[in-house]
């Protein structure tokens, strides 16, 4: 796989190493979203079908991409708003415990503490080990010794978000089966830049963003729900998740049976015309591409980046446990922080600060000139 930076609106002099903050938004997908906007200039010509048929679309690319049904996939428009459908449901007692990672991001974090709070139930947050080499791995056994019989929910993302530490999602998926608790996962960090396999990993729920790695817009995500879930009750009580909603005639027919499978769980005003055209652009470029064929070129470029850092005085995080496509970068002190700050955005390039070190994350517009530069500047700060 070449380049596709021709495919973005990305000024040439920048390089931009930073798709787990947000993606550029693909050309295809701006034209999807100019088009949108000019829809509604004439709302005639918006038919009772446009409220449908365009997520049923989507729905159904959302599935390929993960191996779900699309009868499983959600549309939701944020990660906190996916995990509610969960966290809403659950009936803690006293003595349960929830399980999440040390400095995981807030969404997967505040949902839990309120549903632990005056229950009894314990919180229980599984730290980043100090090991130097093999940290996914005495991370994913500190979690996996923490699971037991007492759990309730497993709440992750399979690679973590500052960092890209990855973790071994398929045994703690088979753990979390053992003790009967639910697993969660956040795949913000990973879906659409690394195979994720929904059918293999069971989890009873998957959430996801759509401005990063699905390389759509802000405010419109998806969850894939599991068996245990698939009849729960929504987080909101809408029109348009209802059985007979297709049938605008009799919309004061209250209908209280929900459409099947996973549209129960749908955000109000799902059909958004602007933003459904948007992400359905987006995930399709992806299809077209293909996941492994997005990882093999990201992996290509980090192993370029890590490579030419070898002997520097920083620590990279390991080609072991992190993906093709996000990983760290941290110094020996943060008093050098503003110094190599200083260096990237000389030579304009944009990464992340994240828990003390610098996340790196390229994609498929990115080139050799993008890894020279980051490269470059961090060198010169050493």
């Amino acid at each position: 796989m070449k380049s596709q930076r021709e495919l973005f609106s990305l000024p040439r002099s920048n390089h931009y190493l930073n798709c787990a903050y947000m993606s550029p938004q693909l050309i295809s997908v701006e034209q999807a979203g100019i088009s949108g906007i000019k829809r509604k200039s004439d709302p005639s010509s918006i038919s009772a079908a446009d409220f449908f048929e365009p997520v049923e679309t989507l729905r159904g690319l959302l599935g390929d991409l993960v191996s779900a049904p699309a009868d499983r996939i959600a549309f939701i428009p944020s990660v906190s708003y996916g995990i509610g459908i969960l966290a809403n449901n659950l009936r803690l007692q006293r003595g349960d415990t929830v399980v999440i990672l040390g400095e995981d991001f807030p969404s997967n974090v505040y949902p839990w503490m309120h549903a632990c709070t005056g229950t009894g139930a314990n919180l229980v947050t599984v730290e980043r080990p100090d090991a130097q080499t093999e940290q996914g791995r005495e991370w994913t056994h500190r979690l996996l010794e923490t699971i037991n019989d007492k759990t309730r929910v497993v709440a992750l993302g399979n690679v973590h978000w500052t960092d890209g530490t990855m973790f071994d999602l398929e045994s703690i998926a088979k753990r979390t089966k053992e003790v009967d608790s639910f697993l969660v996962v956040d795949g913000t960090q990973s879906i659409g830049a690394l195979p994720f396999d929904f059918s293999a990993i069971e989890p009873d729920l998957l959430v996801c963003a759509g401005y990063k790695w699905l390389m759509g817009p802000y405010q419109c995500g998806f969850a894939a729900v599991g068996d245990r879930l698939i009849e729960s009750d929504p987080f909101e009580y809408n029109w348009i998740n209802r059985r007979n909603s297709s049938h605008f005639s009799n919309l004061t027919d209250y209908d209280l049976e929900y459409q099947t499978g996973a549209r129960r769980f749908d955000v109000g005003e799902r059909s958004n015309f602007v933003i459904v055209p948007m992400l359905t652009a987006a995930v399709q470029q992806l299809l077209d591409w293909g996941v492994p064929n997005i990882e093999t070129y990201c992996r290509r470029l980090t192993d370029v980046l890590t490579d030419s850092l070898l002997g520097t005085p920083y620590r990279i995080t390991e080609k072991a446990s992190r993906p093709a496509h996000l990983f760290s970068i941290r110094p020996q002190s943060q008093d050098s922080v503003p110094q190599i700050c200083a260096e990237l955005e000389q030579r304009r390039v944009s990464v992340s600060v994240r828990a003390g070190g610098f996340r790196i994350s390229p994609h498929v517009y990115n080139t050799d000139d993008d890894a020279s530069a980051l490269v470059e500047a961090f060198i010169k700060a050493s």
